[in-house]
């Protein structure tokens, strides 16, 4: 993504979780350090901005992606408040995986599968149906949608290769699709991209079916060894459905911190001058959200 700094004083390229590699084994840091190159040359020295990466969780104790970009020259940027990655082992088999299970993810399963769920694998001509799924739930939960999906999903689902193009998932009940889920699948660890539910999914344990059978379709007809959840944002109820999905097999990691480079004095400057102020940004106006009301503070 290029970022353009207030007043086109300056422009920003940012690889979240990029580069990503196909595969985690063999010379990984070899490889990853190329493409690294490949951008520093093409985004901080030809067009003079800021370079942005944020490499993946590391499943091991340290991130050698990370500690590359240091020994490169990048500076460490701001961490994420909520770090946290949730990812489920997938080169088990079927009975061994649902052992890993917490027990409590292991019993709202149970009750799913008695639901008269049903799942299914769908094309990418059905993503207007997940669409609505997902534009219900952002009017369900009335918060502001800063996510990129609407800028990115339409043209990853559009790609003509399916060795890239993520996958959507569907879940329906009487008819109905009431769950879905669009998955990133190309390597050695799949990815999580949105989920979307109605209401009425919620007391079916839906989520529950959704992920069985997105993990069970990932481990017969993917490469990928691990399955990535995401984050929390500090919800605890999505941190224990995460936690008992990840189970005894799976992983908890931290995100590492954001790494910037800039080849050139003027848009490193400019470059950290922005960062520094969006996150002083963000820390205020989490401030302000954990505040009560007014009046509440008197009555307590």
């Amino acid at each position: 993504m290029i970022q353009r700094l207030p007043l086109g004083v300056a422009q920003i390229a940012i690889a979240k979780w990029g580069p990503f590699l196909a595969s985690e084994q063999g010379d990984a840091i070899g490889r990853y350090g190329l493409m690294v190159e490949a951008l520093v040359k093409e985004y901080a020295r030809k067009r003079r901005m800021m370079l942005s990466l944020l490499p993946l969780p590391a499943l091991d104790d340290t991130n050698a992606e990370f500690d590359h970009l240091l020994s490169r020259g990048f500076h460490r940027g701001a961490q994420m408040e909520w770090n946290d990655r949730y990812i489920v082992r997938l080169d088990l088999s079927a009975e061994e995986q649902r052992k890993s299970f917490g027990q409590t993810w292991r019993r709202q399963l149970g009750k799913a599968e008695r639901a008269g769920l049903s799942f299914e694998r769908a094309g990418p001509e059905r993503l207007g149906e997940f669409d609505a799924l997902y534009n219900r739930m952002v009017d369900r939960k009335g918060f502001e949608d800063r996510s990129a999906y609407r800028q990115t999903i339409p043209a990853l689902m559009a790609m003509s290769d399916e060795t890239l193009r993520p996958e959507l998932f569907l879940v329906s009940e009487g008819g109905e699709v009431i769950a879905g889920a669009i998955i990133f699948k190309a390597g050695d660890r799949a990815v999580y991209l949105y989920g979307a539910t109605l209401d009425r999914a919620l007391p079916l344990r839906a989520g529950y079916f959704l992920h069985w059978h997105i993990i069970g379709w990932l481990r017969e007809n993917s490469r990928a060894r691990w399955y990535d959840l995401g984050g929390t944002d500090g919800f605890q109820g999505l941190h224990q459905f995460k936690k008992g999905m990840v189970g005894e097999a799976g992983r908890i990691v931290p995100v590492p911190p954001v790494a910037n480079y800039a080849a050139y004095r003027l848009p490193f400057m400019l470059g950290e001058a922005a960062f520094g102020a969006r996150e002083m940004l963000q820390k205020l106006k989490a401030r302000l959200r954990s505040r009560p009301p007014a009046g509440e503070e008197s009555a307590s």
